[in-house]
């Protein structure tokens, strides 16, 4: 590729495809990553998702196509591409008897950094995954999402331009999936890193990432925003969440349920299950959800309804998901929610 470094896409995928004999692991891959964005490459496992990353690390060669990561070839110049990309499998491993510092030191000194300057990078790569604590107690002594934040730590020694990460929160506890994905969206907020992330978890990538990549055999059928990705393989709904106070008190349920029914657009009325939860209403066509909101605030105010709060909803990743297989063909493929 030509241009400048700052032009070029992070990362470009042209017709890449990886067969193993009769196998076709990835095909034939177009994907262009914006720069300072999370991307999810969403499928199940054996996708093809851990195959096309060893692809673009030059770490496997493509049967046919091409791919340019940082504006290079990475099976013609895997080591740059190496020392421009931070990589985290889905399995990191650590010397247990180092400590977090030292197993940073080993990396720093791969990567041509030592002395000051590179005790400087290992402290600042440590406090930026709130590892500063620990960073000199054993490895063998943390969490998973320890290790994992460590690995993170342990890509960002070398300043990397681009983060991969392979499924980086499996197996991992609910506050440290949290700690994770926030650690994430602050590598792109203050340092401006490109992050692809290869998951299986619907709420995950649907959560943190600005765009998907639906992967299922070896082909990437759907890519875009979740509501441009609802947009094309949805079924044209759209979601209207709304929140009274007081209807179990007042025994009002029912009367509710038929007003909100009652109006244009709602297709369907889930109520809340619990006084503190919302009603959920499902609006067709999805274009109509303004309309419904400014219907329900006339109505409550009409019918003295108690409404607390309104908003619309994007579509669940997991219907959108499961939707996109079924238009590609794909019945029995699924994943995890």
């Amino acid at each position: 590729m030509n241009g400048s470094p700052e032009a070029e896409p992070p990362i470009v995928a042209a017709g890449l495809t990886k067969r193993y004999g009769d196998l076709t692991a990835v095909d034939n891959l177009d994907l262009e990553l914006r720069r300072g964005e999370i991307f999810g490459l969403l499928g199940q496992n054996g996708a093809g998702k851990t195959t096309t990353i060893l692809m673009l690390l030059g770490l496997t060669e493509p049967t046919s196509g091409n791919a340019w990561v940082v504006g290079l070839d990475p099976t013609r110049h895997a080591l740059e591409v190496k020392r421009r990309v931070g990589y985290l499998p889905d399995s990191v491993g650590f010397y247990g008897d180092l400590t977090g510092r030292q197993n940073l030191r080993y990396t720093a000194r791969l990567n041509g950094l030592r002395g000051e300057a590179a005790e400087a990078t290992i402290s600042e790569a440590l406090d930026h995954v709130g590892l500063t604590d620990r960073a000199d107690t054993a490895t063998r002594t943390y969490s998973r999402g320890m290790l994992q934040r460590l690995g993170i730590a342990d890509a960002l020694v070398k300043d990397p331009e681009i983060l991969i990460l392979d499924e980086p929160t499996t197996s991992i506890d609910p506050i440290g999936v949290a700690e994770i994905l926030q650690l994430l969206r602050n590598l792109v907020r203050d340092r401006g890193v490109t992050i692809l992330l290869s998951s299986h978890l619907l709420t995950q990538v649907q959560s943190v990432c600005d765009r998907v990549g639906i992967f299922a055999s070896g082909r990437l059928i759907g890519l875009g925003t979740v509501s441009e990705l609802d947009a094309q393989f949805g079924e044209d709904v759209g979601r209207v969440e709304v929140t009274f106070e007081g209807e179990q008190a007042t025994g009002a349920t029912e009367r509710i349920g038929q007003i909100l029914s009652g109006i244009d657009h709602v297709e369907k009325v889930a109520p809340a299950e619990r006084p503190d939860e919302a009603w959920t209403l499902l609006v067709r066509p999805a274009s109509a959800g303004r309309a419904v909101r400014e219907a329900v605030l006339a109505a409550a105010g009409r019918e003295a309804l108690g409404l607390t709060a309104i908003r619309s909803t994007v579509a669940s990743l997991d219907d959108i998901y499961r939707a996109a297989l079924h238009q590609a063909g794909l019945h029995g493929a699924a994943v995890s929610a």
